[in-house]
């Protein structure tokens, strides 16, 4: 069972020194339009296998995506794949939009 973070949670663990990955797996152009303000590693969906050795399974990683279904679906191939604290950030960039910056457009 992947486990789940809030938008609010993610960063109230990151302000208390929790070095966590942000890894949005958004298609590019869903960045370039509701880019999140925090720093993030960007590899979409359709890239994470081939790209598995920039991550690194000892550290914990937050996977975003718009709504939360891709997230999910990334963070359970991960935690698969041996990576040991996977989190699926809940609601995607729709509710990081509704619950920390309204500035970001939902689409």
């Amino acid at each position: 069972m992947i486990k789940e973070l809030s938008p609010r949670q993610f960063l109230e663990r990151r302000a208390g020194g929790s070095e966590m990955t942000l890894l949005d797996v958004r298609e590019d152009w869903e960045t370039a339009l509701a880019p999140v303000p925090s720093d993030i590693l960007h590899i979409p969906m359709g890239q994470i296998a081939a790209r598995l050795a920039e991550l690194n399974p000892l550290k914990e990683t937050v996977v975003i995506c718009r709504s939360g279904g891709r997230s999910l679906q990334v963070a359970t191939f991960l935690a698969a794949q041996g990576f040991s604290s996977v989190y699926n950030l809940t609601g995607g960039i729709l509710a990081w939009s509704r619950d920390i910056d309204p500035h970001i457009p939902q689409y």
